[in-house]
């Protein structure tokens, strides 16, 4: 039989140009009663997500009780003066609806989707929510002891122990300080409590309504008057935080937990918010560095090195503060020589302009990412939500991808030695003091903590 020669493409094709975003027509305006609303067109299925967010999270009640807001947002879904949680889920199967309640450290949020067809049903559920929630005792019971359980778990997560210790290494007295509550807070949880937060933050003149999805906009803005328009409530009362610390040098915090087989590493410095000018541009420069599967870190200490699995860098952006983080989980013999490597890749950041090559590809990802995520509702729904939690110009998403793709290497490495700061990163290790002791005191003065967060003797 004859051979026949098959011809074998080498490299990788040559992308093809990035395709316009044509988007969906919005509409804002601002109820009577100081509710915003955003409404965002997108008929490619007879559906809508939706967003009612209030400007005010854990943080703004962080001095009563750390996760005292979002024990409220669990609470406040499971009843109402007219519905118990059965009637509920019912009604919600019914319209074939979804909806969640959630806080986080600087919002509250009732989230929701259903059919078009049944917008005014869901919308009512929602508005029964925040104006007439129940707070039914036993549903509160349930929900503290399943937060209970809860923090008791997270209290043998690494990953959460070392977070939590970055977390009051960077922020101090500031809200943001407090990642989650202690069972000794939880327990001491009260209705009243969740009550008042509720009375203060669910108002709205403290809050925004964002819906996107197949309708038409002058009809559903009569549907939200019909349905929220005689909602009254101030907007709460703005407290002053203390600013947080700002450490100078590295110090290495240890999180003892015995017989642990791996280590979680966590290092961390401040940055910036997303309303910075520097926030793309940091983008960027992260991405390059741990925030992308191809980025150097993990080149190097999981592809090269083969020190850990997912070694990961990220930009945390929180209302009034951001913060740089870089982390991994390794075998414990390689505490020293992870972070070694990763010291490494930040210097050679903060020293040597990035190749014309690695920057496109760099850019082509977070361009390509961003794009993907404007191909759904519920996408479309986080970016412009992203876009009126944090303040952002107007324009923020029509331009992100030019803005992303005109950053240039010397940019990238102005702002590596500005944010990427390797000097001072405070290094948080989360694993077996006997295993890593002595390698976590190669890299700074030394503090170690048990899993409740007590001081251990060195």
């Amino acid at each position: 039989m004859a051979s026949r020669t098959v011809e074998v493409a080498v490299g990788v094709p040559v992308l093809a140009p990035e395709r316009e975003v044509t988007w969906p027509k919005r509409t804002k305006t601002r109820l009577s009663n100081g509710l915003e609303v955003i409404l965002a067109e997108s008929h490619t299925i007879p559906k809508f997500h939706g967003e009612l967010f209030f400007r005010s999270g854990n943080a703004g009640v962080a001095d009563r009780a750390p996760g005292l807001a979002e024990m409220t947002a669990t609470v406040v879904r499971t009843g109402t003066q007219k519905r118990a949680s059965r009637k509920i889920e019912e009604d919600l199967r019914r319209i074939g609806a979804d909806l969640s309640a959630q806080a986080g450290s600087d919002t509250s949020a009732i989230s929701f989707s259903g059919l078009s067809e049944f917008a005014e049903p869901l919308l009512g559920l929602v508005q029964e929510l925040v104006r007439e929630a129940s707070f039914p005792e036993t549903e509160f019971e349930r929900e503290r002891r399943q937060r209970l359980e809860e923090v008791k778990l997270q209290r043998r997560q690494p990953g959460f122990l070392a977070s939590e210790r970055l977390r009051k290494v960077l922020f101090g007295a500031h809200p943001y300080a407090l990642v989650a509550p202690t069972e000794a807070q939880v327990a001491a949880y009260k209705l009243d409590d969740l009550k008042t937060v509720y009375r203060d933050f669910y108002t709205p003149q403290n809050g925004l309504l964002l819906l996107v999805g197949d309708f038409e906009p002058q009809e559903m803005l009569k549907t939200i008057e019909k349905v929220f328009g005689a909602w009254s409530g101030k907007k709460p009362e703005t407290k002053p935080f203390p600013a947080p610390v700002h450490p100078r040098g590295r110090r290495v915090y240890l999180v003892h937990m015995p017989g642990a087989v791996q280590t979680q590493i966590l290092a961390g410095c401040h940055a910036v918010t997303r309303k910075h000018p520097d926030w793309i541009r940091l983008g960027l420069t992260n991405s390059l560095y741990g925030g992308a599967f191809n980025s150097r870190l993990v080149m190097n200490i999981r592809e090269d090195k083969g020190y850990t699995y997912s070694p990961r860098s990220s930009v945390t952006p929180l209302r009034q503060h951001g913060f740089f983080s870089v982390s991994a989980a390794v075998r414990n013999d390689v505490v020293a020589a992870s972070l070694t490597e990763s010291f490494y890749e930040l210097d050679k950041l903060r020293s040597l302009p990035v190749p014309a090559a690695e920057l496109a590809d760099a850019q082509n990802y977070l361009s390509g990412v961003f794009s993907l995520g404007l191909a759904t509702q519920d996408g479309l729904l986080a970016q412009f939500a992203t876009v009126a939690q944090h303040e952002l110009p107007d324009d923020f998403l029509e331009t992100y991808r030019a803005k992303v793709r005109a950053v240039t290497s010397e940019e990238v490495l102005t702002t590596a030695r500005k944010y990427l700061d390797s000097a001072n990163l405070q290094i948080v290790l989360a694993g077996d003091r006997a295993q890593i002791e002595s390698q976590a005191a190669l890299f700074g003065d030394l503090e170690i903590f048990d899993a409740q967060g007590n001081v251990l003797q060195p």
